[in-house]
């Protein structure tokens, strides 16, 4: 994975506005070729130990179930943003999807 790639990613997931979601394969999209869902994933757990500036809003970006693939730290920050998910988890997509960067 190229440097270059993962800063198009971080770009795009910064597009995200607080309070609504995108899938890693809607990133991945947005991106472009070589991009996948899974690049995508592989940028985002590398902030673990890479500061990057700007900060990357990693939580805003879920799997295509709408679920958090890393867990209850990403819920709860979500939760902060007006971001709701029901009993299991889960996000409703239809409401609090990010529609690309059109205006929402």
């Amino acid at each position: 994975m190229s440097d270059s790639l993962y800063e198009r990613i971080y770009h795009v997931v910064r597009q995200i506005p607080a309070g609504k979601v995108a899938t890693y394969g809607q990133v991945a999209y947005l991106v472009g070729p070589p991009c996948t869902p899974r690049r995508v994933g592989w940028a985002l757990a590398a902030l673990r130990t890479h500061v990057v500036e700007p900060p990357v809003p990693w939580q805003r970006v879920v799997n295509a179930k709408g679920t958090s693939s890393v867990g209850s730290d990403q819920i709860a920050l979500l939760k902060e943003e007006g971001v709701t998910s029901d009993d299991d988890r889960r996000i409703d997509l239809d409401r609090f999807g990010w529609n690309g960067f059109s205006e929402d």
